[in-house]
């Protein structure tokens, strides 16, 4: 990760472990394990990646990622309010983890069943504001926008 690129990941990190307390994943948080996929076929990845607006690949789970980027990730979707979304632990199945979408990375963010990238490129959209269009696109509003209202109206 590039200096900035990782400065920013490490503020977004820390800002995210002492904001808000208690229950950080809704009812919509869905972590999958090995019984997820059945395995790692083209078809079979590709209909986990179709079935829901957002999904993610990482290791770990969303309550419990296992590297950085992939907390990383799951930090700036609860930013943004995104709770109904699919989750894979790929440390339980590595059959997930096959070059599906030639991104040799973990984690691998989908929207809409569309490849968007790893931490790398979700952090990005989320400085530049690209994600919150994105998320407009899947009829998911983001929670920034709230945040932006309330700050211009005091």
């Amino acid at each position: 990760m590039s200096g900035s690129l990782g400065r920013a990941a490490a503020a977004l990190l820390r800002w995210g472990r002492g904001a808000g307390g208690g229950g950080l994943w809704g009812p919509g948080v869905r972590a999958a394990g090995s019984g997820a996929g059945g395995g790692g076929s083209a078809e079979q990845l590709d209909a986990l990646v179709k079935k829901d607006k957002v999904v993610v690949f990482l290791k770990g789970t969303p309550e419990q990622p296992q590297c950085g980027f992939s907390n990383a990730v799951v930090q700036i979707l609860r930013l943004h309010g995104v709770r109904d979304y699919a989750a894979y632990n790929v440390l339980d199945d590595p059959e997930l983890r096959q070059d599906y979408s030639n991104w040799p990375t973990i984690p691998q963010v989908y929207l809409n069943g569309e490849f968007v990238g790893g931490c790398d490129i979700l952090l990005q959209m989320h400085q530049n504001g690209d994600l919150v269009e994105e998320l407009k696109k899947l009829g998911i509003h983001s929670a920034l926008l709230d945040e932006k209202k309330d700050q211009d109206s005091k």
